[in-house]
């Protein structure tokens, strides 16, 4: 099996390189990654300047764009690569919740399932860099399982691991995504020259972590796998919606 790893904390970052050892104890690696942090980036495509990717001293790629970019050059660039599944991360800090929609780990596998490949997305619920003995401990897990029990067709799977010690991880929960308070959250600032200039400031406070979101199982010590869908489209609302259209055009 060939596996392609992405992220968006950049191809440097300690969870790659952890989750790249991993996957090698079971199959052919291939890491592609940004050549710098890209986080929140979401599924963006650079489209206002050309592309580069070049090979590391470690054995990774990286490219000058986004998790997206990374996806799309690692297909069509170095082609000689063809991945039976792409794994995204593993992110330094949570991708829960409404996070999801903002989060470049996320988007890489996003990219990798609409292109018809089985996608994992995995970030580990710390960014201070604890947990890493943890973080592996459950991907190897987790792989371990998956790759004895391949997807016979593309799936989106989100992974958030437990910011526990490696012994007290309770297992693994399959659950719904939680929700976020959602908070004008702008950071007034001067630069320098004395211009006003804007940080975005951090996430809101969790408002849905009741049981079954992911927010609440990884508090409780679960590893939880969300799986994810793309069609947008708010079924329950159609019949009204062409209701108040109807007429509109002849």
């Amino acid at each position: 099996m060939n596996i392609l790893i992405c992220n968006d904390d950049g191809y440097l970052a300690p969870g790659i390189a952890v989750l790249a050892r991993v996957a090698a104890e079971f199959a052919n690696v291939r890491v592609v990654a940004p050549e710098r942090d890209r986080s929140g980036v979401s599924n963006s495509l650079t489209l206002d300047r050309p592309l580069h990717i070049r090979e590391a001293a470690n054995g990774f790629y990286y490219v000058s764009g986004t998790p997206t970019d990374c996806i799309h050059l690692a297909l069509h660039a170095l082609p000689e690569f063809k991945p039976d599944l792409v794994l995204s991360g593993i992110n330094n800090g949570a991708n829960m919740g409404d996070d999801t929609l903002y989060s470049g780990t996320v988007a890489a596998a996003t990219e990798a399932y609409l292109l018809g490949i089985p996608a994992v997305a995995f970030s580990l619920n710390d960014s201070g860099g604890r947990y890493w003995e943890t973080a592996e401990k459950a991907a190897w897990t987790m792989l371990s399982h998956l790759l004895k029990n391949p997807p016979r067709q593309p799936v989106l799977w989100n992974v958030n691991i437990p910011a526990v010690a490696p012994e007290d991880i309770q297992g693994c929960k399959i659950t719904r995504l939680g929700r976020r308070h959602h908070v004008q959250s702008v950071v007034p600032a001067r630069n320098p020259r004395g211009e006003a200039v804007y940080w975005i400031g951090p996430a809101g406070s969790v408002s849905d972590r009741e049981n079954g979101t992911d927010f609440a199982e990884s508090e409780a010590g679960y590893i939880t796998v969300t799986p994810l869908q793309i069609d947008l489209t708010d079924y329950h609302t159609t019949a009204g919606v062409a209701a108040f259209w109807q007429g509109v055009m002849p």
